[in-house]
C-alpha cells in the first residue's frame, strides 16, 4: 500500500512538472477601429494566426465595424483600449465626452501623449489636462464598450495613456474594479517582450520574433504586442510624421501573426498560446 501512495505521488508531481513546462504567451493585436483595413486584418490574425487578443478603440472611426465583426467571433478575447490621442494626420477621432482639457483647437484628440518635436505644443503632456476629464472620458468609452461587447476582459492602454502619472495608474485600476471588469493582468504577467533583432521586412519580423520565442522561460507569462493590417490604398493614406509606412509596416505584422512558420516554432518549443481571460483574476 505504501508503494501505490508513493508512485501515486510521484505520478501526480511529474504530472504538475509537465502542466508547467513551457511558457504562456499572449499576442496581442492592438488599435482596432483605428481603420477599415486595421480591423479586417485583426480578424484575419485571429482566425488565421497566432493573435490572441484584440484592443478596441471606442472613439476611433470603425468602432461600430468592430463590434459588429467582435460579435461575429464571439471567442475573441477583447480588451477595452483606453485612448486620449488621435495620432493620424489624415484621419481623426474625437472624445465620446466634453473633456476640454484633452481636445484640440478643432475638438480632436491631441496627437500626442509626450512631448514630440513634430507636433509642438500638442501633446497630452503640454497642456493643462484635468484627472476630472480623463475620469469622465474613460468611464464613457468603458460603459460604451460593455454596452457593446459585454465579455470585455480586460483595460489597456493606447499609447501609453492610463500611465501618464500615479494618479491615472490609480484611476484606472479603479474604474477596472468598479465596472467589474474581470481581468486585472498586470501581476500575472511577468514580462513584455519584442522582438529581438531588425524587423522593418515581413520576413525579419517573423525570423526576429522566432529568436524571442527562444528566450522564453518555462513557466512564465509573456506579452507581446503589435499592430496588424493591411498594405492597401487606405493604410497608404494614413500616417504621422516619422511614421509614414504605416502600410507595409503593419502587413508585415499581420505576415508574422499568419505565418506557418511562426506556428511551428511555436509547437516545436511547447509555447502555449493564451489571451488575457485566461489569467482569470476576478475584481
Amino acid at each position: 500500500m505504501k508503494k501505490v501512495f508513493h508512485i501515486l505521488i510521484i505520478f501526480l508531481t511529474l504530472t504538475a512538472s509537465y502542466a508547467q513546462k513551457g511558457a504562456k504567451l499572449i499576442v496581442r493585436g492592438d488599435d482596432m477601429g483605428y481603420s477599415h483595413s486595421g480591423n479586417l486584418a485583426l480578424i484575419k490574425c485571429y482566425k488565421e494566426g497566432i493573435q490572441t487578443s484584440i484592443e478596441i478603440i471606442v472613439p476611433s472611426p470603425w468602432f461600430p465595424e468592430a463590434v459588429k465583426m467582435l460579435k461575429e467571433n464571439p471567442g475573441a478575447d477583447v480588451g477595452i483600449h483606453l485612448a486620449i490621442t488621435s495620432e493620424w494626420d489624415n484621419i481623426k477621432w474625437r472624445p465620446l465626452t466634453d473633456c476640454a482639457s484633452l481636445k484640440d483647437e478643432d475638438g480632436y484628440f491631441f496627437p500626442m501623449i509626450y512631448p514630440n518635436k513634430n507636433y509642438q505644443g500638442r501633446a497630452i503632456m503640454e497642456n493643462k489636462w484635468q484627472l476630472a476629464d480623463i475620469e469622465k472620458e474613460f468611464r464613457a468609452q468603458i460603459e460604451m464598450a460593455l454596452k457593446k461587447l459585454p465579455r470585455i476582459s480586460h483595460l489597456s492602454s493606447h499609447m501609453g495613456c492610463t500611465g501618464i502619472s500615479e494618479e491615472v495608474k490609480t484611476l484606472t485600476k479603479r474604474l477596472a474594479k468598479e465596472y467589474k471588469i474581470p481581468v486585472d493582468p498586470e501581476p500575472k504577467i511577468d514580462k513584455y517582450v519584442g522582438y529581438e533583432g531588425a524587423h522593418k521586412t515581413s520576413e525579419e519580423k517573423i525570423n526576429s520574433f522566432i529568436a524571442m520565442l527562444g528566450k522564453l522561460e518555462s513557466g512564465k507569462t509573456y506579452l507581446f504586442l503589435d499592430h496588424p493590417g493591411l498594405n492597401d490604398a487606405e493604410l497608404k493614406a494614413v500616417s504621422h510624421i516619422g511614421y509614414e509606412n504605416v502600410a507595409e509596416d503593419r502587413q508585415g505584422v499581420t505576415d508574422l501573426f499568419t505565418s506557418e512558420k511562426v506556428k511551428a516554432a511555436i509547437k516545436e518549443k511547447g509555447i502555449q498560446l493564451i489571451g488575457y481571460k485566461d489569467l482569470v483574476i476576478k475584481n
